[in-house]
């Protein structure tokens, strides 16, 4: 299993622009040879290039120095040096790069392929055949090539997902996008099994799909760092609907109403905007004794609020597929709204 990591820092440093040269013509039987000193070539830019199959910024960890190579240095006979290609780094969808020292965001890449140029490499130096004038037939000086930029650079990772399922602990959100999509995340009955997001891809009306995440670690205290909470907030800043889901369960001594109240509060905490996030109600666990119940009373009083409720059951499927049709009709609508 690839490790989840959401940040990271490292160095990058572009690449230095080649000297030009001071070189002049000595062919035989030519008395008056001209200058002829080459350009140096621009050194290499350090480009940022998001990709949808990277998932974490794992390799951040081992590897957090990033050099590009400098220009080629010109040469006598009109030879100008070769600039270098730019130092090409791959990151995750939804990484966002900041300058380390000042926090200030210098790009967000949200889409495969975009790019952006973190550092720019030295222009090449002018060679001494640049400086011939008629007045300066044979200039004894070239430019040195251009200087590199060095950054410190801050990674943050947030997930891009357009459904985010949120949650206290054991409400069953590994269960139910292991039913709605193909992912496979742990399942156990204990708090906190899962300790990173869980990204998962839904089929929904005619072939088109929409990417669903887990949200864990989300507890009462989460926006001042309690539970997970904290490190995973975050990655819900992106989604467009969120699937909230209660547990049900008779068993259990949680409340849902408490849960549903509770849960908004931190969400508010964290980021006013999460808080007016489109949200639909699910209710899970309606497969237990009792629970539909439960669930009567439950609807009753979500109703006074004009809440509709979706009763699922994440391990036996009842109900999953008209929670994945709200969630794709709602999605529908907004990409309709623009």
């Amino acid at each position: 299993m690839v490790k989840f990591i959401d940040h990271a820092k490292i160095y990058i440093k572009s690449g230095k622009g080649g000297n030009g040269c001071v070189s002049f013509r000595r062919e035989k039987y030519i008395p008056r040879g001209g200058p002829n000193g080459g350009d140096g070539g621009n050194g290499g830019d350090v480009v940022f290039v998001a990709r949808a199959n990277m998932t974490s910024l794992l390799d951040f960890r081992y590897h957090q120095h990033y050099r590009a190579r400098n220009g080629e240095h010109g040469k006598g006979k009109n030879q100008h040096g070769k600039s270098t290609p730019p130092l090409t780094i791959p990151v995750p969808l939804g990484t966002i790069i900041k300058d380390y020292s000042t926090d200030e965001v210098l790009a967000d890449l949200t889409s495969d392929g975009e790019s952006f140029v973190a550092a720019r490499g030295g222009r090449g130096g002018k060679g001494n055949a640049r400086f011939a004038t008629s007045t300066n037939q044979a200039p004894k000086y070239a430019e040195p090539g251009g200087s590199g930029e060095e950054k410190t650079i801050a990674l943050e990772l947030k997930l891009i997902a357009d459904v985010g399922i949120i949650g206290f602990p054991n409400a069953g959100k590994s269960t139910l996008i292991s039913r709605m999509s193909a992912a496979r995340p742990r399942i156990a009955d204990y708090p906190f099994t899962t300790k990173v997001p869980n990204l998962g891809v839904v089929s929904y009306f005619d072939g088109k799909t929409f990417v669903v995440a887990d949200i864990p670690g989300l507890i009462k205290g989460a926006h001042k760092g309690a539970g997970l909470g904290i490190t995973f907030l975050k990655h819900i800043e992106r989604t467009r609907v969120l699937i909230h889901l209660l547990d049900l369960s008779p068993f259990s001594e949680r409340d849902p109403i408490e849960d549903f109240n509770a849960m908004n509060a931190e969400l508010r905490a964290y980021n006013e905007s999460l808080a007016r996030r489109t949200q639909i109600i699910a209710v899970n666990k309606i497969d237990l004794e009792d629970a539909r119940e439960r669930l009567e009373q439950l609807q009753s009083l979500f109703a006074e609020r004009e809440i509709k409720l979706y009763p699922v059951s994440a391990l036996t499927g009842e109900g999953i597929g008209d929670l994945i049709a709200a969630a794709g009709g709602i999605l529908e609508k907004e990409k309709k709204s623009g």
